[in-house]
């Protein structure tokens, strides 16, 4: 994953391209809730992104506060309000997309979201967090691909979410082929493993480490809709 801080501005092709897969969703569907149907909503989040990384947005940002998940949001509100229809203007007929964004799953993903009938500040919020979870996973994933274990991955990936008290060690001591003992020690070290990831991959996102806690509690609450 690309490591997104406001302190280093992507500049190259390769990294605007994981910049824009890493977080394009939540903007996306903010887009959506705010009422623009799906082709706009895809050419404004792609037309956003060429101009972040084109005009050195991030670099002309205030590095002595705030997030890049509140930076996004206000300057792609800014963009909406001020630039899009010019820069759609310039760009129809011609010009390219930095990254082809995966609109179909986009749609399907907004039509199964439980929480619909969010407000797109809310909408945003919850994405985003989502695609934390998401970044933090797969970054679990690939760990224990890399040492030749991904099958034990599988088979404990189901307890990350679990409330205290509800996992079955007994399943799974049983898939990992080891006894309940092991088992708990496994679900414990992932756990704490998979806590470690989502903190690094949140300050990744903030200027000031000092933030995490309250980023923390921020994304906690969009989560549980509150």
């Amino acid at each position: 994953m690309l490591a997104v801080s406001r302190k280093d501005v992507p500049e190259s092709a390769a990294a605007l391209e994981a910049l824009c897969r890493a977080y394009w969703y939540p903007l996306y569907a903010y887009v959506r809730r705010c009422g623009q149907p799906p082709h706009d909503a895809q050419d404004l989040t792609q037309e956003f992104f060429h101009r972040l990384l084109e005009k050195r947005w991030l670099d002309s940002a205030d590095r002595a506060k705030g997030k890049l998940r509140s930076f996004l949001i206000v300057a792609l509100k800014n963009f909406m309000a001020h630039e899009w229809r010019r820069a759609s203007a310039q760009r129809r007929g011609g010009g390219q997309s930095p990254v082809p964004f995966d609109t179909e799953f986009a749609e399907s993903r907004l039509a199964a979201d439980p929480s619909a009938g969010l407000a797109a500040d809310e909408t945003y919020d919850r994405e985003w967090a989502l695609t934390l979870l998401d970044l933090t996973v797969n970054r679990l994933r690939g760990e224990f691909l890399a040492a030749g274990k991904s099958g034990d991955f599988e088979a404990l990936k189901g307890c990350l979410m679990a409330g205290r008290g509800m996992v079955d060690y007994a399943t799974v001591a049983n898939r990992l082929g080891v006894n309940a003992g092991a088992a708990r020690v496994a679900v414990h070290r992932l756990r704490k493993r998979f806590r470690d990831v989502y903190r690094e991959e949140i300050s990744q996102t903030l200027a000031d480490s000092t933030e995490l806690d309250g980023e923390l509690r921020h994304l906690a609450a969009a989560l549980a809709g509150e």
